[in-house]
């Protein structure tokens, strides 16, 4: 089975797979930086000076979110809800802190988190694929009580 890309159903499982790992493990690599190189505390501190409305509920809910949702998008799980909240973690990010005329990363500038924010977003939209805790979960619970009626095994059965 082809998707409209050409690539088969496998080669796209495999595919979106090694972006949920690559994309995860950067938002836990950030978010961890957040919990145990910074401190929630040091981290909060920082956000207060970056102009970050709220920074004690802000600095807690970032290293979480980042943390928490990283780990969630390499397994696939709940993937439309986690991929939402780490993009709209990163676009905030975007938005308060790195929207500068540049987009170099080096410079404060916006490259990284747009990437990230597109990715996450991406992948809520996409599905996380068929090698995903969402497949195993959502998959089963779409199966039960769905049984076809005779007239409809009749007409797979004719075509």
């Amino acid at each position: 089975m082809y998707a409209t890309t050409g690539l088969p159903t496998s080669a796209r499982d495999i595919i979106t797979l090694i972006a949920r790992i690559g994309l995860g493990a950067i938002f836990i690599a950030h978010g961890w930086q957040k919990f145990n190189e910074w401190t929630i505390p040091g981290t909060s501190d920082s956000f207060a000076q970056m102009g970050v409305p709220m920074a004690d509920i802000a600095a807690p809910a970032a290293t979480f979110i980042e943390l928490i949702g990283g780990a969630l998008l390499i397994l696939g799980a709940l993937t439309p809800l986690v991929g939402f909240l780490l993009a709209a973690d990163v676009i905030g990010a975007l938005i308060i802190v790195h929207l500068t005329p540049t987009p170099f990363v080096d410079q404060g500038g916006w490259e990284l988190v747009a990437a990230l924010a597109a990715g996450a977003l991406l992948i809520a939209a996409a599905g996380p694929g068929r090698l995903s805790v969402d497949r195993v979960l959502f998959a089963r619970k779409a199966g039960k009580g769905r049984k076809r009626s005779s007239a409809s095994r009749a007409v797979t059965a004719d075509a």
